[in-house]
């Protein structure tokens, strides 16, 4: 990768004077190091006692240095001291130097230091990941560091990881060094006496706690002086540092969509291959489609862009090929010369049209399942071969997320055309959606960006109907589940610690014990809505950690330890087997009821097509709207409306006998009311894009909804009953008028057998923002075993006979 101006450290000619303390270069401290190795009888030391004769013999390299030629002059004996810190064995690989302390001036250096890491002036060339003004602060907090560890004794670690970056001579690609100064070589001596420090700062200083300002003052500028050389190592860290930067490229959800982004993408992947010709491509597969996002061969030709002129193709076009085999084998194929690849289909000539001799194809997968690929080519034979796999594995799985990303983002930008503003559209409405967008495509030219602002959904004088089958007092069964669950837990912890305390009497156990003890009193009285997290909490932190030691105790411990694991659900921590059966008898209800609902709604869709949504919580609630206005032909009669009225009644009364049938075979016996809300004045409802989902439009039309949220809390008026009752149908209104039409209905299924011959006419408590309803609450036949459960497909031929018993249901 080419380097730029921009970003290269320079250091400016005041960098030196911008140091607060004398620093010049010496060899002293090396020098001494070879006088000790010369008092050694050894071989060793016979050898630095030849060097150090010689040394001695001139005098300039004994103190301290300020021309650095001086070095030149007397380079084979500089070569010789140097040797005990740059070993020749690892001349020619090693990045080791010498600088003049605390500047980045190079006064020696091995030959791979001096050919890579230095610039022609002595001083160190490339990028540094530190502005000048902190790279000025990282060298004081060194320099100080050097001053405590010396002069008062106290280790002050600095540690930062100061990356150098470079081009390469050869290919002009970019390698990461990290860069490590070493002091040992340097004396620190103190020009005046320096301030005490208090055994407080002896403290703070030892837990570094102390800032740059605070070192400031206790160590004036210029109150010490360096000598020597600092030693300077650069390790090669290219690899982890483009891994790093392509990891956080590859974040951003951009990055193989915006062509900028993707060729820093395949400049980053050349420095990581040290190929300086690579090209990228990344293609994803759906099925039998492939979809090429982005490519280098596309860039060079001032294509490209994932949405605009993404090239589209089929499965079958790559038949016989280099990528179909990589796909099918499932592993990375390398070509190391497309030239001589026999035989060669369309996409491999293409290749090679367009220059590219060698190639690598890797499959790309996303949670086992395949979603693309990754091709790298090279317009150099052999450039790509075998070697690259193992780097080729570590950029794989992080390609394969960013591809699954970028196809998701496709779909989203492709489909939300249409939906984008809007949720799951249900296909009785979905032609109104189609209509809007065609017409909002027709006002904008083809070179335009579509607007995305689409006119309101509204479906004026639809009926509505709602309806509502809700599990009575699962909030309060659901308490006493979690209630007995928590009890039991915390009777098993109890059961560990005072077997625990049996076996050695610690207070520590017979403490906890009582912190038990006092949770259980409290929730035996009533259950919090912070008891489950606070005994979790408890239990958690300050008694499982203990489980390990305990069972040292002996087999009895060990066994109640056993017990209590055996009965925590490993997936939430706690006790779930009163909860785990009030869940499951919940579920067992809602799919009993919903997939019943379900079914009964697709045979109405066959009688006349409407809107349905249905939701599930602990029971299950729809509505529905029908009328002319959803239907692309505007057809509808009132029959059809008559008919889904009496279809609700047939419906709740099938949802009583089904969940009454079930009861036996739950873990929990729970109860399920019926309410079904009668609204015969038609209304309109929008499109809400923010909650996406229709709502009714208008005020008036928004009682109904306010009705809708808070009836199932009616009470009757005059009394603390509340109208819902299992085993029953309640039936609100408004106007008389209403009522009478479903008085109908209800003889009907009263002659039927379903409903029982009582019909109550209640008023109900006032609700805020809805006044003056009554009801009309019917009881379902429960008792009666030989009722099937209704079925609109089957009902229908259940007619009366003329002597009012019931023809039994197909």
């Amino acid at each position: 990768m080419g380097m730029t101006n921009e970003g290269i450290t320079k250091v400016p000619p005041d960098f030196a004077r911008d140091f607060p303390f004398e620093s010049r270069l010496s060899l002293a401290t090396l020098i001494r190091f070879w006088d000790e190795q010369a008092k050694d009888p050894s071989v060793g030391g016979e050898m630095a006692r030849s060097l150090m004769a010689r040394v001695h013999q001139v005098p300039a390299l004994l103190g301290p240095i300020d021309d650095i030629t001086l070095l030149d002059e007397h380079a084979e004996l500089v070569d010789g001291l140097m040797g005990a810190v740059f070993p020749r064995v690892f001349w020619e690989q090693a990045f080791m130097g010498a600088l003049i302390p605390f500047t980045l001036r190079s006064v020696y250096g091995t030959r791979a230091f001096d050919n890579n890491i230095m610039g022609p002036d002595g001083v160190l060339y490339g990028r540094l990941n530190l502005e000048m003004h902190a790279l000025k602060d990282f060298r004081l907090l060194n320099a100080y560091a050097l001053i405590l560890e010396r002069l008062h004794g106290i280790t002050f670690p600095v540690d930062y990881p100061l990356i150098l970056t470079m081009p390469e001579p050869e290919t002009g690609l970019d390698r990461h060094f990290k860069i490590q100064f070493e002091g040992r070589f340097v004396d620190v001596e103190a020009l005046r006496p320096l301030p005490p420090l208090s055994d407080e700062m002896r403290r703070r200083l030892i837990a570094q706690a102390v800032d740059l300002e605070g070192l400031k003052a206790l160590i004036p500028p210029g109150s010490v002086r360096f000598s020597g050389f600092t030693v300077v190592k650069a390790l090669d860290v290219t690899d982890q540092e483009v891994l790093s930067s392509i990891k956080r490229d590859l974040i951003d959800k951009e990055s193989i969509v915006s062509n900028a982004r993707f060729v820093k993408l395949q400049e980053k992947l050349r420095t990581l291959f040290r190929r300086a010709n690579l090209r990228l491509s990344l293609t994803a597969i759906e099925g039998e489609r492939i979809l090429m996002l982005n490519s280098g061969h596309q860039l060079d030709h001032g294509q490209g862009c994932i949405f605009a002129s993404s090239v589209r193709g089929k499965t079958k076009d790559y038949a016989g090929s280099v990528f179909e085999k990589a796909v099918v084998t499932g592993q990375p194929i390398f070509i190391e010369d497309l030239a001589a690849l026999s035989p060669r289909t369309a996409k491999e000539e293409m290749l090679l049209q367009k220059g590219m001799r060698s190639l690598v194809v890797a499959p790309l997968h996303y949670q086992g399942q395949l979603i693309g690929t990754l091709s790298l080519s090279s317009p150099q034979p052999g450039d790509i071969n075998t070697l690259l796999a193992p780097r080729l594995q570590e950029v794989l799985p992080l390609f394969s997320v960013a591809v699954r990303r970028s196809v998701d983002e496709l779909h989203s930008r492709v489909e939300g055309f249409i939906k984008e503003q809007f949720t799951a559209i249900h296909p009785v409405v979905e032609w109104r959606f189609r209509k809007a967008v065609l017409e909002t495509m027709d006002r904008h030219t083809a070179e335009s960006e579509p607007n995305r602002e689409m006119e309101p959904i509204v479906f004026r004088d639809v009926h509505p109907l709602y309806a509502v089958s809700d599990i009575r007092g699962s909030s309060t069964h659901r308490a006493w589940a979690i209630q007995a669950d928590l009890l039991t837990q915390l009777g098993l912890a109890r059961e560990v610690l005072r077997a625990a305390y049996e076996v050695r009497p610690l207070p520590i156990l017979d403490q906890l014990t009582h912190r038990i003890d006092g949770s259980t009193a409290e929730i035996e009285v009533t259950l919090r809505s912070g008891d489950e997290m606070g005994v979790l909490g408890f239990l958690k932190t300050d008694l499982e950690p203990l489980f390990g030691h305990l069972e040292t105790f002996g087999p009895t411990v060990h066994e109640k330890i056993d017990a209590y694991r055996a009965a925590v659900d490993p997936g939430i921590g706690l006790v779930y087997a009163r909860r785990k059966e009030f869940d499951e008898s919940v579920t067992r209800i809602n799919e009993a009821v919903a997939s019943y609902i379900d079914l009964e709604e697709q045979a109405a869709q066959g009688m006349f097509p409407h809107f349905f949504e249905k939701q599930k919580t602990d029971g299950v609630d729809y509505t529905i709207y029908l009328g002319g206005a959803l239907r692309e032909d505007g057809v509808f009669d009132p029959l059809y409306l008559k008919n889904m009225r009496l279809w609700q009644l047939m419906v709740a009364c099938g949802v009583a006998l089904r969940v009454e049938r079930l009861k036996n075979g739950l873990a929990v016996g729970l109860d399920i009311t019926n309410l079904i809300l009668i609204q015969h004045a038609p209304l309109s409802i929008r499109f809400r894009s923010d909650e996406k989902r229709f709502d009714v439009d208008g005020a008036y039309n928004v009682r109904y909804e306010i009705i809708k949220k808070r009836i199932d809390k009616a009470i009757i008026r005059g009394t603390t009953e509340r109208l819902t009752q299992p085993g029953k149908i309640a039936l609100v209104y408004s106007h008389p008028s209403e009522a009478a039409e479903w008085r109908e209905y209800i003889e009907y299924l009263q002659r039927l057998g379903y409903l029982t011959s009582d019909v109550e006419e209640l008023e109900l408590d006032e609700l805020q923002g809805a006044q003056g309803l009554r009801a009309m609450r019917v009881t379902v036949d429960l008792a009666n075993r030989e009722l099937d459960v209704p079925s609109t497909a089957t009902v229908a031929s259940a007619q009366p006979r003329a002597d009012g018993e019931r023809t039994p249901a197909a």
